[in-house]
């Protein structure tokens, strides 16, 4: 085929319809625009510069769909605020590239369609794990509203991304049987969808909870004039009477909520756990310890019952790159003596050692906690034991007000239906929630509000094909796929 030199309005085209594709996302949600838009796309790469075409609406939908990312250099605007269209357009640049990749490798099969679809899953795959990963913003979290969302339990994120690639490629036929088989295999994933939500739910465990959220903003939150003023509205929350649900079995405060470092504050625990009426307090801290080496910090949590005694500690592995740790800075350290970027300095978090499945006791059960960032990754929440519920707790102040901490928390509720489990969420300025183990919201706080909720802890489901195989039924479809792409040269797909 010979192809068309490129032109200017053409790629501006492609970069608009890219970032129609993002509309998808929360918080618009308007997942019907994200498939015209995406079929057009993929008819656009079939008749050439596939590879252009796929980096170009990458960067269309990375650009809109990930604008939260100028956010943490808006903070202190006068200092870092030149540094965020940097970050915007290298972050949307170079995930942009891993689109590329999928759409020339998928345009090179005979059955490009199919190919494409194929090629793009693989490159979401790829964005997924390679160099730590980065899942954010997969196409398949524009169904997190619908009850298509609900096959992430059988196929996972992945899984749902090769389908939703695959109904965008028959419709990207601009054929009217591409069409019809497109809304067939669409309705086949709706309807599955329903019959799960349509099951009756499980057993709740009897266990109250009580979520705290302290809306402290990021400019504000680290301010020791102000620090004071949060462990007050934490304190107060954590006193307040119990309400109609009863005696209140566990406290949950936010991510790094805790202003002061219990190791030089001792007395801390016990303080907190005698305004809690008899319930364990979950705490989000930074932690100290000093080693051979140095001083490293840890982002934390920990559970504290009775008189401050600790009942169980989790410590963040997965960190968020140049956020939370510098990559290779403790080389730097050793090789150089560049302190600056060292976690074994104390100039950056220190991983923790990995997945961990908390024991809370008898009513509290078993709970695996996730720390902000970790709730991207479905691979971290597949460990060998099985929990009773999830605990994410997380600030989001760092994303802004648009669209940041709602495409976090809808990654969140995807997690529960993977994994069958009710997740509780417990943001620092929201979102709080509480979501039960097809993802459904329960309760939940109202955005940029200081308060609390209680809630009832529901119950979970049986494990799901996806928490216990993992990718193993998304790699198997998406293997048919390739196939199908190279032995159909002449389908009518082709």
């Amino acid at each position: 085929m010979r192809q068309r030199p490129l032109g200017w309005l053409w790629a501006t085209g492609i970069v608009a319809l890219g970032a129609v594709m993002a509309l998808g996302l929360k918080p618009f949600g308007l997942w019907p625009l994200t498939m015209v838009a995406f079929a057009l796309v993929i008819a656009k790469a079939v008749r050439g510069h596939a590879g252009w075409v796929g980096w170009l609406a990458g960067v269309g939908y990375f650009g809109l769909g990930l604008s939260w990312i100028v956010e943490p250099f808006l903070i202190d605007a006068a200092r870092y605020g030149w540094m965020a269209p940097f970050a915007l357009f290298l972050m949307t640049g170079g995930l942009a590239l891993f689109w590329a990749a999928g759409f020339w490798l998928g345009a090179k099969m005979p059955n490009r369609f199919v190919g494409l679809a194929a090629g793009l899953t693989l490159a979401e795959f790829a964005r997924g794990y390679a160099l730590t990963g980065f899942p954010w913003a997969l196409l398949s979290h524009i169904w997190v509203d619908t009850p298509v969302a609900q096959l992430d339990a059988l196929i996972g994120p992945f899984g749902l991304v090769l389908l939703t690639s695959l109904v965008a490629a028959l419709a990207g036929r601009l054929k009217l049987q591409g069409g019809v088989s497109a809304g067939l295999l669409l309705a086949a994933g709706w309807a599955y969808g329903l019959f799960a939500l349509w099951q009756t739910d499980p057993l709740a465990p009897g266990v109250t909870l009580r979520l705290v959220q302290p809306d402290a903003t990021q400019d504000a939150k680290w301010d020791p004039a102000r620090a004071q003023m949060f462990y007050d509205r934490l304190m107060d929350a954590t006193a307040a009477p119990q309400g109609p649900l009863g005696k209140v079995d566990l406290v949950i405060w936010p991510e790094t909520a805790l202003p002061y470092l219990v190791e030089e504050n001792p007395d801390l625990p016990a303080q907190i756990t005698a305004v809690a009426q008899g319930a364990a307090v979950a705490v989000g801290l930074q932690r100290l310890e000093q080693t051979a080496e140095g001083t490293r910090g840890w982002n934390s949590l920990k559970v504290y019952a009775g008189h401050g005694q600790e009942l169980a500690t989790y410590d963040k592995h997965h960190l968020v790159p140049f956020g939370e740790y510098f990559p290779f800075g403790d080389l730097a350290y050793e090789w150089f003596g560049l302190r600056g970027f060292a976690a074994q300095t104390g100039a950056a978090y220190t991983p923790g050692s990995g997945p961990k499945v908390l024991n809370l006791g008898a009513k509290l059960g078993k709970v695996l906690p996730l720390i902000c960032y970790e709730a991207v990754f479905p691979q971290d929440l597949r460990v060998a034991e099985r929990a009773g519920w999830i605990l994410h707790i997380t600030n989001d102040a760092w994303f802004g007000t648009v669209s940041g901490p709602f495409q976090h928390a809808a990654q969140a509720r995807l997690r529960a239906i993977e994994q069958g489990l009710p997740l509780v969420r417990v943001a620092n300025t929201g979102l709080t929630e509480v979501i039960d183990a097809r993802g459904r919201i329960t309760a939940s706080l109202p955005f940029g509000t200081n308060g609390f909720l209680d809630a009832a802890l529901p119950g979970a489901l049986p494990a799901p094909p996806y928490a216990r195989w993992g990718e193993i039924p998304a790699l198997v479809l998406l293997a048919g796929c390739f196939l199908y792409a190279f032995r159909r040269p002449k389908s009518a797909l082709a």
